[in-house]
């Protein structure tokens, strides 16, 4: 389809809309994109030579895995701290279920807090000595013992329709496979294997979940602010009056909502569903006991990500519920001129 020739739902009427949305919704689903493929890193993110780094020191400290014992595993951890995110990740846990572990094998309790805020701090800096309270050490000690006592036992059996979370190519037999696999390196196939069971990059996505939504809202700043418009921008969970849940931004603000803009950007269609039904949820609040032709406030999307581009009819209730004002990151520089935003543009 040729962008520069297609014919867009904010370009038209609401009755033309009405009339024929199928050639409305193919515009939208021809400039949506999806930015899947590529991820903010984010704060803290580890490189690998920094990662390597670490590894290296684990494994010369333990001697090649020999002696993966909680002392020496400590004593290492407080020197180098993101040791303690290498020891993470052959367990294979995040840190909230790491936390969950301990706190169930020892007499210590580890709050999913305490681990979220240790490595928080170790990836912003991984290579500065720990500087522990009494019970912060406490909980440390904690989480070395119980990963060490997991690493160098044999992953537990199960029945034959489960599987345990230490069957792993290098902790299925504990120490033993742990030092064969560092010794000879892993090969390619089982490395793939190990992707294919926890997705690739999944960690890392849940950890800049927020940084890869807030890649829209910025592009809509951006846009308002070079008209010279001055948006309230709500913050997560705000409570603001008139809505059950605030939208992401309200022009000129709560206290007289002319616009009402929401950006969305999911990449799953099952979310995208969802998405929709709150747009069309804010629709029905800017038309309750209004005309038609009068609703309270303009409904205005803004959406991103392949999640959007898969069910038709999802798009014709969002196209119905804002009056075709539905925008994507590819006609943003559109939003001003063809929504009542243009009322207020000092630029």
């Amino acid at each position: 389809m040729d962008l520069a020739q297609t014919k867009y739902p904010f370009e038209v009427s609401y009755e033309e809309i009405e009339a024929a949305p199928e050639p409305f919704i193919s515009a939208i689903f021809s400039c949506l994109e999806s930015e899947f493929l590529i991820l903010p890193k984010g704060d803290g993110f580890v490189e690998y030579p920094v990662f390597e780094q670490a590894y290296e020191t684990l494994k010369r400290t333990t001697g090649g895995f020999n002696n993966l014992t909680g002392d020496v595993v400590f004593a290492a951890a407080k020197q180098t701290p993101l040791t303690l995110i290498v020891l993470r990740t052959m367990l294979g846990f995040t840190p909230p279920e790491w936390a969950y572990v301990a706190t169930q094998r020892s007499s210590i309790e580890v709050t999913q807090g305490f681990a979220r805020s240790l490595d928080r701090n170790i990836r912003m800096s991984p290579f500065s000595p720990l500087r522990l309270s009494a019970a912060a050490a406490r909980r440390l000690e904690a989480l070395v013992n119980t990963a060490c006592v997991l690493l160098n036992s044999p992953a537990p059996a199960t029945d034959a329709d489960k599987i345990h979370r230490l069957d792993k190519a290098d902790t299925r037999e504990g120490g033993a496979t742990i030092r064969s696999l560092a010794g000879i390196g892993v090969p390619y196939a089982m490395l793939l294997y190990e992707r294919l069971l926890g997705r690739s990059f999944a960690g890392h996505r849940d950890s800049v979940s927020e940084l890869v939504g807030d890649i829209l809202e910025l592009a809509i700043e951006d846009t308002l602010t070079k008209a010279g418009i001055s948006p309230r921008k709500t913050k997560r969970a705000e409570k603001i009056s008139g809505f059950d849940q605030a939208p992401d931004f309200i022009v000129p603000d709560e206290f007289n909502p002319q616009v009402i803009i929401e950006a969305k950007l999911t990449e799953d269609d099952g979310t995208a569903r969802d998405k929709v039904t709150r747009v069309q949820h804010l629709g029905a609040l800017s038309m309750a006991g209004r005309p038609k032709d009068s609703p309270k406030y303009e409904v205005v999307a803004c959406i991103a990500g392949r999640g959007f581009g898969v069910r038709r009819e999802d798009m014709r209730k969002l196209l119905l519920a804002t009056h075709g004002k539905v925008f994507t990151l590819k006609t943003l520089d559109r939003l001003v001129a063809h929504t009542r935003l243009k009322e207020f543009r000092t630029r």
